[in-house]
């Protein structure tokens, strides 16, 4: 009686054995995606969290799922991104909303505008205060779906050739910058340029341009740009907590078991809090380098501040005023920054304020 027992159980595990191995293969299939960057993979922070997040869904996955990434050019060009995504020409990328205001300005507000979030706040945002909706409502138009994947943190005002003392030495300056920023200096003289990272130093050795900004001082530094330009001015008011996004295509994403969704979902947000965690560690190194090469710091004046900050409200409204989905999150960003301002001055900064003083007595 024992010997049969042993027999008909031994039987009854090979048969779910042989049952479970087709199962668990059905549940994990094999899929390769492809990613294109916005980024070049010498901004290896930028560019590295897309690396780590291909990482994340390999591991996840045994290996099953796996995503090559591309740095910006190899595959298509860094500001074509979305547009590869939604014709379907790659299954996802590495990119910055605000890359593609010239389909609908309320992308702006997916990496944030000047004078918004900083990046917890863009985060609470995105997760809580509607953020998600009105960003992938406008992009579900193309077709792409999109979560946060990385933020810079507060970004630097940019390097300049000469000091400014005031709001008229905007007046016919010519500055390295894009998207809405570029379109609220603006309204105060600037001519805004638009030049990719690799000829930024050739253009400001040579004068074609006056100034220049890009991230802050660890991707600044990579540059150059403090062998050509002497002084380097904070905050950049104009990305405050820039948040960039992982990109897919719908009929991709819809593709994917509901686990490997979770597994991207949850994967973007590791990286996501990577690349923030990542700046904060590599910039204080990279600023005192920056100063011991002989940069001048210098905050903008607040009559620069002041008029920035009109003039990016005045600009707003008037898009507002014909552009329904940017009116939507324009007032959505009102009335939570309102709300944010007040606990962030009584919580963190007060906190901040209080350590900063006292960092030398520790």
């Amino acid at each position: 009686m024992k010997r049969r027992h042993f027999i008909g159980a031994s039987a009854t595990a090979l048969a779910t054995g042989a049952l479970a191995a087709p199962a668990l293969a059905q549940s994990q299939p094999e899929v390769k995606w492809r990613l294109t960057s916005s980024f070049p993979r010498s901004l290896d922070t930028i560019y590295g969290t897309a690396q780590t997040f291909a990482r994340y869904v390999s591991e996840a996955t045994d290996g099953r799922f796996q995503i090559q990434t591309f740095p910006a050019g190899e595959l298509v060009p860094g500001l074509q991104a979305l547009d590869a995504v939604s014709t379907g020409s790659v299954e996802c990328a590495q990119t910055a909303t605000y890359f593609y205001t010239g389909k609908d300005p309320a992308l702006a507000f997916g990496t944030g505008v000047p004078f918004g979030f900083n990046s917890r706040q863009q985060h609470s945002w995105w997760f809580f205060g509607g953020g998600a909706e009105i960003i992938n409502g406008v992009l579900a138009k193309y077709n792409v779906t999109s979560m946060p994947m990385g933020n810079s943190g507060c970004q630097m005002g940019g390097f300049f050739r000469k000091e400014l003392t005031g709001v008229a030495d905007f007046k016919g300056l010519k500055f390295r910058i894009g998207g809405i920023g570029g379109q609220v200096l603006a309204k105060l003289g600037v001519v805004p340029q638009q030049i990719v990272p690799g000829d930024v130093y050739a253009a400001l050795e040579r004068g074609t341009i006056d100034a220049a900004e890009f991230v802050g001082p660890y991707d600044d530094e990579k540059l150059g740009l403090v062998k050509v330009a002497k002084y380097y001015y904070y905050p950049g008011w104009w990305e405050g907590g820039a948040m960039m996004h992982l990109v897919i295509n719908d009929k991709q994403w819809d593709a994917l078991p509901k686990h490997y969704q979770a597994i991207v979902r949850n994967a973007a947000e590791a990286a996501n809090n990577w690349m923030l965690a990542k700046y904060d560690s590599v910039n204080p190194p990279a600023l005192r380098r920056l100063v011991q090469q002989g940069v001048e710091l210098r905050p903008f004046p607040a009559s620069i501040m002041e008029a920035g900050h009109k003039a990016a409200f005045e600009l707003y409204n008037e898009i507002a005023a014909v552009n329904p989905a940017f009116k939507q999150a324009l007032d959505s960003m009102n009335a939570i920054r309102a709300d944010q301002l007040v606990w962030w001055q009584i919580a963190e900064y007060a906190y901040d304020t209080f350590n900063i003083r006292n960092r030398g007595k520790s």
